[in-house]
C-alpha cells in the first residue's frame, strides 16, 4: 500500500531532535516494516505560537499551495492509497491532508490528535477550526495517550474510529545495553569522572523555554531537598535555554552531557540508577519509555500521558506534577531502597518489551491501515 505521511508539528527530517521527531520516524519505520511504501508528503511546519497576527492564515495559504502541487503530481503519477498525519492540534493543524483526501477520495488517518473546546476563540481560533474539521473527517484517530480521547471522541462519526496504540520503541538495543550494564557503568565512570559507589540519576530533555525549562527548575528544587548523600545527576540535552538550565544546578554534583547519540543514550540508561523527569505538560515522554526498556526505573511527574508509559508502583513512581517536595521524596525513597529499585527496573524492562515494542506497533498499524483502506473504518 502507498501511504502519504505528514507531521505538521515537526517533520521527521527536522534537524532538532525531540520526542515528536522520534515518534514520527518510528511511525514511518513501523509502516515500512509492515511492507508499505511510505512517502513524506510535505515538510511544511504548521506550528503557530499565537503571537503573530495573521500567521495561521498565511500557513493555511501555504498549505493550500502544497496541496495543489501534490494534487498535480498525483494527477500525473496516481495518488497514494491512504494519508497518515501525525500529531495534529490547534497549534499545528493539518492544512494539506484533508483537502487532498476529499479531492481524491482517500482515507484520512490521524495519530495523536488532541482537541480543546476552550481554544474556539482567541489567537488559535483558526487552527482550532482546522483541527476540528480534520478530526471529524478522519476514518481513524490513533491515540497514543489516553488523556486525549475525551476531547477527540465526541468529534468522531463512530466511537470505534478512536484506536488505541501504546507509545512504542525498538526495545532490543535498550535491552542489550541493560545486559552490559556493568561495562557501560565502568566506561562512563572513567569518561566523566563519576564515582562508582554513588547513585547516578539521569534526566533527558531538550533545553528550551517553557515546559522543558520549568521541568528542569522543579528538578533542581527537588535535588536541593534530598537529605541523603547527594547523588550525581547526569543531564542529557541541549538547546537555547542551556545556560539558564546549567545555572539552576550550580554548586550541585551535576554533569551536563549535551546531546547524545542513541547508542550512547542507551548506555546511559543502562548505567544509571534512576531516571528523573518532572514532566511538566509532557505528552507521554519517549525518554521515559526508552529508559524503562533499558531496565531503568523512573520518577516522573503525573501528567498527560505519562501514566500510559510509566506504571505507578511497577516501573516507577509518579508524584504530583509540579510538586518538588513530593518529587524529592519519591526519588529519595527509591535511592534508599535498592532492592525495590532493582525490582522496578526489571518490571519496567519486561512491560516495555511486552507492551511497547516496535514489533507490536508494526502489527497493529498494519492491521489498521489495511482495514481502513478496505472498508473506510478501523
Amino acid at each position: 500500500m502507498r501511504i502519504a505521511f505528514y507531521a505538521p508539528l515537526k517533520a521527521p527530517t527536522h534537524p532538532v531532535p525531540s520526542g515528536d521527531r522520534r515518534m514520527a520516524r518510528l511511525l514511518m519505520a513501523a509502516l515500512e516494516a509492515a511492507g508499505h511504501e511510505v512517502t513524506l508528503a510535505s515538510t511544511l511546519r504548521s506550528w503557530d505560537d499565537g503571537r503573530t497576527p495573521g500567521r495561521a492564515e498565511r500557513l493555511a495559504a501555504l498549505g493550500a499551495r502544497c496541496a495543489d502541487r501534490l494534487a498535480a503530481r498525483w494527477d500525473r503519477e496516481g495518488p497514494p492509497d491512504l494519508w497518515f498525519t501525525y500529531h495534529l492540534y490547534h497549534k499545528a493543524p493539518d492544512w494539506i491532508g484533508p483537502a487532498l483526501c476529499r479531492r481524491f477520495g482517500l482515507p484520512y488517518v490521524v495519530a495523536e490528535a488532541s482537541f480543546a473546546a476552550k481554544r474556539a476563540t482567541g489567537p488559535f481560533a483558526a487552527g482550532h477550526r482546522a483541527a476540528e474539521a480534520a478530526i471529524r473527517q478522519a476514518a481513524a484517530v490513533v491515540t497514543l495517550a489516553g488523556h486525549d480521547a475525551e476531547g477527540v471522541l465526541p468529534l468522531l462519526e463512530a466511537p470505534d474510529r478512536l484506536v488505541r496504540l501504546r507509545p512504542f520503541v525498538d526495545t532490543v538495543p535498550f535491552a542489550a545495553a541493560a545486559d552490559a550494564r556493568d561495562r557501560h557503568r565502568a566506561a562512563l565512570a572513567a569518561r566523566y569522572g563519576l564515582p562508582l559507589d554513588a547513585p547516578w540519576l539521569l534526566a533527558v530533555g531538550m533545553m528550551r523555554n517553557g515546559d522543558k525549562e520549568r521541568s528542569y527548575g522543579i528538578l533542581s528544587e527537588a535535588m536541593a531537598l534530598l537529605t541523603m548523600l547527594q547523588p550525581h545527576l547526569l543531564i542529557v540535552g541541549d538547546g537555547p535555554a542551556r545556560p539558564r538550565v546549567e545555572s539552576l544546578f550550580a554548586e550541585m554534583p551535576v554533569h551536563v552531557l549535551g546531546q547524545q547519540s542513541l547508542p550512547d543514550l542507551a548506555a546511559l540508561y543502562a548505567a544509571a540508577d534512576l531516571m528523573v523527569w518532572p514532566a511538566v505538560n509532557e505528552a507521554y515522554g519517549m525518554a521515559l519509555l526508552e529508559a524503562q526498556a533499558a531496565g531503568l526505573p523512573v520518577v516522573a511527574g503525573r501528567t498527560g500521558g505519562v501514566p500510559d508509559v510509566v506504571r505507578e508502583g511497577v516501573g516507577g513512581l509518579l508524584p504530583p506534577v509540579g510538586d518538588a517536595a513530593a518529587f524529592a521524596a519519591a526519588v529519595e525513597s527509591l535511592l534508599r531502597d535498592p532492592d525495590r529499585r532493582r525490582a522496578m527496573g526489571e518490571a519496567a524492562r519486561r512491560v516495555a518489551a511486552e507492551e511497547h515494542d516496535f514489533a507490536t506497533a508494526v502489527r497493529d498499524l498494519d492491521h489498521l491501515v489495511r482495514r481502513v483502506a478496505r472498508t473506510g473504518a478501523p
